[in-house]
This record gives C-alpha cells, sequence and structure tokens, in this order.
C-alpha cells in the first residue's frame, strides 16, 4: 500500500521532525555523494526522494524525481521548472542506461513488485552507476511507529535489503545506518538529534537506528569465452539469386548464348 503524496509532503516540510530527519537523511546522502561530484551527471530519485536531492540540482546535468504512481505526484522543486514525474513502478520514462546516481527512498517498503521495480533501476543505470537505498529498519524503532512514513510497508533488515538488490544484480559496496533519535516530536530528541547522529554512526549499532542506508553499484561483467569473428557479406553478394534483365520483346541474343543459322545451312 502506497503512502500519499500529500502526507509524505506535511511530514518532511510542514513538521517539525519530519525537517529534522530531512536534514539527517540529507546530509548522510552528500557525505556518501559530495553534490560537487555530480557535475555532468544525472541524479534521479525514486518512491519520494524530492526532499533530499535539492542539494544536487545546481551542479548535475540533470535532476529528476520519479513518483510512483499509487503514491501520487506534486510539483518540485518550488519556485523553480517542475522536475518531478509520475510512473509507473516497473516502466520508468528514463532511456536505458541514462542515469548515474539513483536514490530510493520510500520506494521498496511500499512496492508491490520489488523485484521488478529494481530490475527497471538496472534497466536505466549506466555501467558503474550508483544506487543508495535508504529503508525503515526492521529491528528499529521507527518500523513501529505509525505517526511517521517509515512505518508503513515493509522493513528490511541490512542483510535482506542486500539479498534483494544482488538477486537484481547489484553490488553492495557500504552499508551505514541513520536516525538514532525515537520517532518523537518531543524538543529535546529534535536539538539532541545530530549529536545522536553522531554518537551512532560511531558506535555502529544499526539494530538500534531507524533507517538503513545501503549503496550498491551497478557492474557490467566482461565477455568471457572465445570471440567470434563477424563477417560482413559484400555489397555485391547481396545481389547473388536476382534474375538478370531480359529484353522487353522477349528474342534470345548472342550473348545469352543462342547460335544464328546462316541460310546457307538450311
Amino acid at each position: 500500500m502506497h503512502q500519499d503524496v500529500m502526507e509524505l509532503r506535511k511530514f518532511y516540510y510542514n513538521r517539525a521532525l519530519g525537517r529534522v530527519v530531512q536534514r539527517i537523511l540529507r546530509d548522510r546522502l552528500t557525505k556518501i555523494w559530495p553534490p560537487e561530484s555530480s557535475a555532468g551527471m544525472s541524479v534521479v530519485g525514486y518512491g519520494f526522494a524530492a526532499p533530499l536531492q535539492r542539494p544536487y540540482l545546481a551542479r548535475a546535468r540533470r535532476v529528476t524525481s520519479l513518483m510512483p504512481a499509487g503514491q501520487g505526484v506534486m510539483a518540485w522543486p518550488p519556485g523553480l521548472p517542475n522536475c518531478a514525474v509520475l510512473c509507473d513502478e516497473t516502466a520508468w520514462p528514463l532511456d536505458t542506461g541514462s542515469v548515474d546516481r539513483l536514490i530510493l527512498l520510500h520506494a521498496l517498503e511500499t512496492a508491490e513488485r520489488p523485484q521488478e521495480m529494481l530490475a527497471e533501476a538496472w534497466r536505466v543505470l549506466g555501467p558503474g552507476g550508483r544506487m543508495l537505498v535508504m529503508a525503515a529498519n526492521r529491528a528499529g524503532l521507527w518500523a513501529r511507529s505509525d505517526a511517521t512514513p517509515f512505518g508503513t510497508g515493509r522493513s528490511y533488515t541490512a542483510g535482506q535489503l542486500e539479498g534483494l538488490a544482488r538477486s537484481a544484480g547489484f553490488v553492495s559496496e557500504a552499508t551505514g545506518a541513520a536516525l538514532y533519535i525515537p520517532p518523537s516530536d518531543r524538543r529535546f530528541w529534535l536539538r539532541s538529534a545530530q549529536m545522536w547522529e553522531q554518537g551512532g554512526q560511531k558506535i555502529s549499532q544499526v539494530l538500534v537506528a531507524g533507517v538503513v542506508l545501503t549503496e550498491f553499484s551497478k557492474q557490467v561483467p566482461m565477455p568471457v569465452g572465445r570471440l567470434r569473428k563477424v563477417s560482413v557479406p559484400s555489397p555485391l553478394d547481396l545481389l547473388e539469386g536476382i534474375a538478370r534483365p531480359k529484353p522487353a520483346n522477349g528474342r534470345n541474343t548472342a550473348r545469352e548464348g543462342v547460335t544464328h543459322r546462316s541460310t546457307d545451312d538450311i
């Protein structure tokens, strides 16, 4: 079951807890993929990754935010030309191999066909492209709370994410976690969120984090085995088997191998 785009928008842009979550996840994303390194790249988000993509608008060659049809779409970014697109979860309006960086947020948890969705992600990523999946941690507090978007749909462990992506052809590069504060609107937790994030990253206790972060890459293997020689036929060979033209009057000529007899031989 997909979440409504308006509820997601209210959480990330209107609610204090959502703005803290947006800042935490955006900081983790830009630490892994610095915006200055995205020059000339195509950066795509699927699900509801728009709140995290703004740092790439000024440097990337193209920024696109794909939103599933079951969720709905909103215009984004505000005040700028629209970069948001409504699409089917297994048919993205992108050329094959045209994406350099792909962000999945609130995507796998509510996907009706997660395996086919990852196959579509594999298709649009170019060789060596990177994909970052942010999903609710099954063992965390956020997956148990219905008051945030992370409590909707399926939750995952790091191992489950790696297994699902590996079956789609991806290679795991790095695994981490985020959101070490509880899903609470109390000021104490909101004000101390950065402190908890820094402490959580040092301890690396994924079990108490609310979100699992896993980076994958698309590696296309080199062809192995004996190379096959490709022969290109000559243009003249293509004309073989075509009958030669005959005169319009239908009479044979000497060139066709017919011998004319003289009147003296009769």
